[in-house]
């Protein structure tokens, strides 16, 4: 068996090896990677800088891949020297490792440019998973951060450490930026977009040093004798191609390694993928074409020479700070004419170059939904003339996957893992993916950054027989994204108040259907430590009350599972002798109404019962109604009050989609009704079965079974998980029974219960984190948010009169 060495560990190579992986004959294949980790994802260092996942999340081969394929895996091992002659490598250990056949795949480097005073404490670059983990642990909330470079990675990283708190400025030598992608015009579109994120952006500007004392970084000078002040300065300047081992294997090398249309060096034992690499005079750093690169060099290597890479057309489909961008082949005016389209209120601007016909060039910012039609017509030369009209705004189609249809099988679909669309097609037929999660398990489509999500669901809903759509819904005109796509906003760009989030993505206003979801999803994203704008909310969340049709209002204290006692029954007569309570009532879960409460009443009675809120005018848990249990019952299995009181406690006072509704009952007789509510824990013998969305209302749905444990704090726990993902997951209003159904239980299970051990510690944490951040609202009755919080209503007839 011939060995094969490849050095490097990245994306290029790890693609190339698993297409060589797939031919004939086997390897024994040693990997050297430079970096201590497995093979990640690269692109998505920006979104581990920003918080929004953990380092594990990108993680392409794990330990467990190199061990299935039999690759012995050196991590850690800088190899320093190649002998051509003898074939061999050696590494900075002083081992020296033979080869039949080497591969390297050394990609490139972070440039530093020649500035004085690099070496200071608190210069990083901007590369690997390393340099992420550093810019981390110095970024900090108030902490004054310099980014040298306006290109992708540069404008990547300030939106990082701007989530993480730090005061951010961009520092560009040229004028505009992203210019290798971006005209001017694009540019200045770009430049808005950002500047309205509160990132600070000087263009034109050289850095001549890095100022500071005691070896640590103070300030940032610059060219007109200004000086920024700067405690972290994050460098993203460029790349530069890794070809030191090809020099010293006797490898042609230009600005990288030379290879033909077969991806062969000069050298017949030698293969070279990826950054390190020049093709035709070009040097490619976007991940689609190296790992096309990639499939005709495994075939090349494997001995099925015949497939050849002729090139790929320059083209970036990017997400820069929540801005959708596109740019592809030449845009210059040069011997072109120029196509546009630009509307500022909406940030968005389009430029396409047409030559001789063909489309040669296009930029896209703001929306980038027609960016696969024109990618079409580069890659295939198309004849325009006759679509002049209709080049910017294409004919409406009844037919929702016509553009798709259209495309050829070896079109990119996902750029930034080189899915194609004959990868997808392939998936749906061939292992039944019809919705987009499978899409994204089976294929890694749609997993970076998410600009190829409504690509991927057209071809779903093209090819795929029983295609599911999991889209979510607009929450209203006010504010035009779905709600998924929304939280993803807020949570990248940290927002923490509704008027920042309407003023930045919606008409500035907002309305009494979008104000109250916004200010769900922000409590509920960040934990109850956001800014909260009570006027976004409904009358009873803002009094803490349920107001009646005659302009009073209704309060139910918690009795958490039903249980109370001789004194709290005391309090309550008490209260509604005194305050003149026209009706106190048994409510059907198990809890005593008192109606007819003023609302200038409301903190006196509140006061005067010392009973926490029952919360039965919000969206959040309404109850927990219980049965005896094994106290009293002779029936009983498990002891349903205590799980109830309990269930209660953990959930209480924490806002929630829609209300929550639950039960615990001590044995399959069902008393309280469990197998209708939003959550239900039934006792068995030997344990629990935790059901979930159950209703009772105008249609009956009976409670799917989530899970059946042993112990009581295993129903807890399971219940807990379910609560948490139904308050991330779920539609703004949505009841957990429609949730349950929209998703299906197996879903549901898949990501709760039988997730993973760090997802489900992700979820209780989160849960953790905004119950103890959460009060009990009667508490404002001591001090009230706004002087007319607790004014009478006027009455209706004299509003109205």
């Amino acid at each position: 068996m011939k060995r094969l060495v490849v050095v490097g560990n990245g994306m290029a190579g790890m693609n190339c090896l698993e297409q060589i992986l797939k031919h004939e004959p086997r390897f024994q294949v040693t990997v050297f990677g430079d970096e201590t980790h497995v093979n990640y994802n690269r692109i998505m260092l920006s979104s581990v800088l920003a918080g929004e996942r953990p380092a594990d999340d990108i993680v392409i081969n794990p330990v467990e891949w190199y061990q299935r394929n039999q690759i012995e895996l050196r991590v850690g091992v800088r190899v320093v020297d190649v002998n051509s002659e003898d074939k061999t490598v050696t590494d900075a250990e002083g081992r020296i490792t033979p080869y039949d056949t080497l591969l390297l795949a050394t990609g490139s480097s972070a440039f530093l440019p020649p500035i004085e005073g690099l070496h200071r404490s608190g210069v990083l670059a901007f590369r690997t998973l390393d340099d992420t983990r550093e810019i981390l642990r110095r970024a900090a909330p108030g902490v004054k951060a310099v980014v040298i470079g306006g290109g992708l990675l540069g404008l990547e990283a300030a939106r990082g450490l701007q989530v993480q708190g730090c005061d951010v400025t961009v520092l560009h030598l040229a004028s505009t930026l992203m210019e290798r992608q971006l005209d001017p015009d694009g540019g200045q579109y770009l430049l808005g977009k950002i500047e309205d994120l509160g990132v600070r952006v000087l263009l034109g500007r050289t850095t001549t040093g890095i100022l500071g004392n005691n070896g640590h970084v103070e300030g940032v000078a610059l060219s007109d004798d200004t000086t920024l002040e700067a405690e972290l300065v994050v460098i993203a300047a460029g790349i530069r191609p890794n070809v030191d081992l090809a020099y010293k294997a006797g490898l042609h090398v230009n600005r990288g390694i030379v290879v033909n249309d077969y991806m062969e060096t000069s050298d017949p034992d030698i293969f070279a993928v990826g950054e390190c690499v020049e093709h035709r005079g070009v040097l490619y750093g976007l991940v689609a074409p190296l790992y096309e690169q990639g499939k005709v060099l495994a075939a090349t290597m494997t001995g099925n020479r015949g497939p050849t890479y002729v090139g790929t057309v320059p083209a970036a489909k990017l997400k820069i700070m929540g801005v959708d961008v596109f740019s592809a082949g030449d845009w210059s005016e040069q011997n072109s004419e120029p196509v546009r389209f630009e509307d500022r209120a909406l940030g968005i601007y389009k430029k396409l170059t047409v030559r001789d016909g063909k489309l040669v060039g296009a930029i896209l910012v703001g929306d980038t939904s027609d960016s696969h039609r024109y990618m079409d017509w580069l890659r295939t030369d198309a004849d325009i003339s006759g679509q002049r009209r209709h080049l910017l705004f294409p004919p409406p189609s009844a037919d929702a996957g016509l553009d798709v249809a259209s495309m050829a099988d070896t079109a990119t679909i996902c750029g930034c893992v080189g899915v194609s669309k004959g990868t997808i097609i392939a998936a749906i037929h061939d292992k039944g993916v019809n919705t987009l999660s499978q899409l994204k398990e089976c294929t890694r489509a749609s997993t970076s950054c998410g600009s190829c999500t409504a690509l991927c669901q057209d071809l779903l809903r093209a090819v795929a027989p029983e295609f599911e759509d999991e889209a979510k819904r607009v929450i209203c005109g006010c504010l035009p994204f779905a709600e998924d796509r929304l939280r993803d906003i807020l949570r990248s760009q940290r927002l923490k108040s509704v008027q920042e989030v309407l003023e930045i993505y919606g008409n500035g206003i907002g309305c009494e259907v979008c104000k109250p979801a916004l200010s769900y999803m922000l409590d509920m994203l960040w934990c109850g430590d956001h800014d909260e704008d009570r006027s976004a909310r409904f009358i009873n969340d803002r009094v803490h009350a349920n107001i009646q049709k005659d302009g009073s209002f209704s309060v139910i204290p918690r009795i958490r599972g039903g249980v109370t006692s001789p004194d709290e029954l005391r309090r309550i007569a008490d209260v509604a002798d005194k305050y003149k309570v026209p009706m106190v009532k048994i409510t059907g879960s198990q809890r005593i109404d008192l109606l007819g409460i003023k609302k200038a009443d409301l903190p006196a009675v509140w006061a005067d019962l010392g009973m926490p809120s029952g919360q039965a005018y919000t969206k959040g848990v309404r109850m927990v109604k219980t049965c005896v249990g094994t106290e009293f019952c002779r029936f009983g299995t498990q002891d349903s009050s205590a799980a109830g009181i309990e269930i209660e406690r953990r959930f209480e006072q924490l806002f929630t989609p829609h209300k929550v509704k639950m039960a615990t009952v001590g044995c399959p007789r069902n008393c309280a009704e469990a197998t209708v509510k939003d959550i239900g824990l039934i006792g068995i013998e030997g344990g629990w079965q935790v059901v979930v969305g159950g209703a009772a209302g105008k249609s009956v749905r009976k409670a799917d079974l989530l899970v059946t444990v042993e112990t009581t704090e295993q129903a807890l726990e399971a219940s807990e998980l379910f609560f948490q993902y139904y308050r991330e997951h779920a539609n703004y209003l949505e009841r957990t029974y429609d949730f349950v159904e929209r998703l299906g239980i197996e879903k549901v299970r898949k990501e709760t219960v039988y997730a993973p051990e760090p997802v489900r510690h992700a979820l209780l944490d989160r849960l953790k984190k905004s119950k103890a951040r959460a009060t009990d609202a009667w508490l404002e009755g001591r001090s009230p948010r706004t002087a007319a919080q607790f004014i009478p209503l006027k009455a209706l007839d004299t509003v109205l009169a």
